[in-house]
Formats: structure tokens, C-alpha cells, sequence
């Protein structure tokens, strides 16, 4: 294995982002299911 090889493991740094940009995802989809669902009762 070389030097250069990536690591299998992300660093931390990355994988608190991921996990931020992940639930920013699934508050975005509940927003606009939740906004879907205003308007559509309007």
C-alpha cells in the first residue's frame, strides 16, 4: 500500500459536513412538503 493511498475513513471535519448537509436536505424536503400542503389548503 502506498503512501499516497486515501484513507477509507473521511475526515472528521468531512463527515460532520456531510451529516450537516444531510439534515439540512431532510429539513429542506419537510419545508416544502409542509409548503405543499399551505398552499394547497389555501
Amino acid at each position: 500500500m502506498l503512501w499516497s493511498d486515501p484513507e477509507n475513513e473521511p475526515p472528521e471535519e468531512l463527515r460532520d459536513m456531510q451529516a450537516m448537509l444531510r439534515r439540512a436536505g431532510l429539513v429542506l424536503a419537510l419545508a416544502m412538503v409542509v409548503a405543499m400542503i399551505v398552499l394547497g389548503l389555501h
